[in-house]
């Protein structure tokens, strides 16, 4: 049975159950413990087990190895732990703080420190153990010894599959712990993630309110007060706010940086990892806390190098194959990377968040369709002023033309014509007899008035001639000349009989009247 979420699986032939949007591994219930199989878990005699010596963490590390990432204690892929280790689980902040793309969180933790070689060698010995009770609890357990053990190992395998419980393998020895980290657990998928282009120097701090972002706004200004307050209220320095915008769960998300000024008149921006680092103490951590602050994020972009670090070694519980499809399959590698997922609530949390960023493009989309709403109505306002502006022109400029007509005439009253002015009367008597010639133009414009007569007449009998009223039309104008009739006749019959009535009631007054004078005579 292969159950995927994602759809850009291939080659799956699952026995268990799985989503993922880069899962192009094989694998089956039977566990090749000591052999040369490679597949979704690997071999466990084999060197190339996924997980193995590949974890990494964007957490400052406590332990450091042979690498930037390698030596780190947290076997989880780590891209929250690095945003506050105090920060609650399930509040869908961690992915959503490092940029416009989501799961990603920041990456200020990271702290090059000196090797230390016992620290490794005892690293790899825990997880060689590890990996042996693993082992041990999924394909031989000890426990009953008897036929029962075979079920407590299929009990334990599907305990891996789902990435919890303990696998009980030998009565003498504590149980191993299976979470969703493990290679086994099938509930695993890798997604895509933006990486954030800002720089250390920017000085950019993302800070996660436990707040509606309506109420955030409404109190941005008590807000950033309260922050220059427990960053120390130095006078030099001063707290502002880059933006704010909603995250999912009635939180929100408020980018903040630190300008300081100097005595001389400069200012420059604190850096962000030195932000980030003082709002990490413990003491500012908890004053943070106090204004509702869950966790704060610095938004540092990778360097190089630790961005090929991150792509050479996959996270831990992911294997190789997974990890080396999801690069190859990443639709922009100057843009995107790859991120694990891991269990439906990281799934649910990028939904969430995905949830919310459609929102928020709608939201500006419907800006965007007002703003240009309003434009065209503004640019057909102005075309109409402008049209109306034109004809006002050309009315102001005949009477500017009659002025200066009449004060021309005026002011060369009683001269003689000048030269200029007769030669401007001989075209204009030239122009005129032309005009007037029978064979010139006044003839061909009384031959062409004639025509468009002509064409016009024709037009109007053949129009007159082409009028037709449609069927459905000439039925309703019936239909309504019908009630019309019937309702006349209808008031006809009423007036008849109301002056029947009339003759009657006449009628009775009349015999009346001659009654009672008889009777009195």
């Amino acid at each position: 049975m292969a159950f995927n979420f994602g759809g850009a699986s291939s080659n799956a032939s699952l026995s268990g159950t799985g989503f993922g949007a880069a899962t192009t591994t094989s694998a089956s219930t039977s566990f090749g413990f000591g052999s040369g199989t490679t597949g979704a878990f690997g071999g466990f005699g084999s060197t190339t087990s996924a997980g193995a010596g590949t974890n990494f963490n964007f957490s400052t590390p406590s332990n450091t190895g042979a690498s930037l990432f390698g030596n780190t204690q947290n076997k989880g892929f780590g891209f929250s732990s690095g945003l506050g280790s105090s920060a609650p689980a399930g509040t869908g902040f961690g992915g959503a703080l490092g940029g416009t793309g989501l799961g990603f969180g920041g990456f200020a933790g990271i702290q090059p420190t000196q090797n230390q070689q016992g620290g490794l060698f005892n690293q790899q010995a825990s997880q060689s153990s590890q990996l042996f009770n693993t082992a041990s609890a999924l394909s031989a357990p000890s426990v009953l010894n008897d036929e029962r053990d075979s079920i407590l190992a299929r009990w334990n395998q599907l305990q891996a599959f789902w990435g919890a419980g303990k696998g009980y393998f030998s009565s003498s020895t504590p149980p191993v712990e299976f979470s969703q980290e493990n290679p086994f657990c099938r509930f695993k998928a890798v997604g895509y993630s933006c990486v954030p282009d800002v720089k250390d120097e920017d000085g950019l701090v993302a800070l996660a309110l436990n707040k509606k972002e309506v109420d955030v706004r409404s109190q941005q200004q008590q807000l950033v007060e309260s922050l220059h307050k427990v960053l120390g209220g130095n006078p030099t320095l001063s707290v502002n706010v880059e933006g704010v915008r909603a995250l999912p769960d009635d939180q929100t998300e408020m980018i903040v940086y630190l300008v300081e000024r100097s005595p001389n008149g400069t200012s420059k921006r604190v850096p962000a990892s030195t932000l980030y680092s003082y709002m990490e103490q413990l003491n500012v951590k908890s004053a943070l806390q106090q204004l509702g602050v869950i966790m704060a994020v610095s938004r540092t972009a990778l360097t190089p190098a630790q961005l090929k670090q991150l792509l050479q070694n996959p996270p831990a519980g992911v294997d190789p194959i997974i990890w080396e499809q999801a690069k190859v399959d990443n639709p922009d590698p100057e843009k995107l990377i790859p991120v694990p997922m891991v269990g439906f609530r990281e799934l649910l949390r990028r939904l969430k968040i995905q949830d919310q960023m459609t929102k928020q493009h709608q939201t500006r989309v419907d800006i965007i369709s007002n703003d240009i709403s309003e434009l065209q109505r503004n640019q057909a306002t102005t075309a109409a002023k402008i049209t109306q502006y034109k004809r006002k022109l050309m009315d102001l400029s005949h009477r500017v033309l009659q002025v200066l007509i009449k004060q021309e005439v005026q002011r060369k009253s009683g001269y003689a014509i000048q030269l200029d002015e007769e030669h401007l009367r001989v075209q204009l008597e030239t122009i005129q007899s032309e005009l007037n010639a029978p064979t010139q133009f006044k003839g061909r414009l009384n031959e062409l008035m004639s025509q468009i007569r002509m064409q016009n007449h024709f037009g109007a009998v053949r129009s007159e001639e082409r009028y037709r009223v449609d069927a459905d039309l000439l039925r309703e104008i019936k239909q309504h000349l019908k009630q019309q009739q019937q309702g006349l006749s209808h008031l006809i019959s009423v007036i008849k009989d109301d002056l029947d009535d009339i003759k009657t009631v006449e009628d009775g007054l009349h015999d009346g009247v001659h009654g009672r004078s008889s009777k009195l005579s």
